[in-house]
């Protein structure tokens, strides 16, 4: 049986999860004000203009965003009938997602926006960009979880 955390770990957990959801909430707000895009836009816009130069495969896009069809469909039609995005027909049976012109303003608006709000909410508070050390061994916590992924459940 699964020993249950104990008050420690607890702690530690819950203290990733607060500074985890106050980052994203900080960076999803200057998104926001700045460009008056979701975080959920700017994931799309940045992956598709970074990944495909403006023209993704939707199936690909969904498989870097980690998201189930219907999450991605609706959110892509949410973004088309906003005039930040369209679906075309692609070889064979692929749809590709582009990136009109109304999104890569958009997305050009919210890069800055996104970089101030990283820096004040991530970095600032580990002291200015934080220690070589500290982020070195984020990033190793980080590449571990990505190599061995868990199972879903309660996070």
């Amino acid at each position: 049986m699964t020993r249950l955390l104990d008050d420690s770990e607890m702690a530690r957990w819950t203290a990733w999860k607060r500074a985890n959801d106050a980052i994203l909430a900080a960076v999803a707000r200057e998104i926001q004000g700045a460009a008056g895009l979701s975080a959920a836009d700017f994931a799309v816009l940045s992956r598709v203009v970074e990944n495909g130069g403006g023209r993704l495969p939707q199936h690909d896009l969904g498989a870097m965003l980690d998201w189930k069809r219907a999450r991605l469909s609706r959110q892509l039609s949410r973004m088309a009938g906003r005039g930040l995005l369209r679906r075309e027909d692609g070889d064979g049976r692929r749809v590709l997602v582009v990136v009109t012109d109304d999104g890569r303003t958009a997305l050009a608006a919210a890069r800055p926006a996104h970089a101030r709000a990283v820096r004040r909410a991530l970095f600032g508070p580990a002291g200015a960009a934080g220690s070589d050390e500290f982020w070195g061994v984020i990033h190793e916590i980080a590449a571990k979880t990505e190599e061995h992924p868990q199972p879903p459940g309660p996070h």
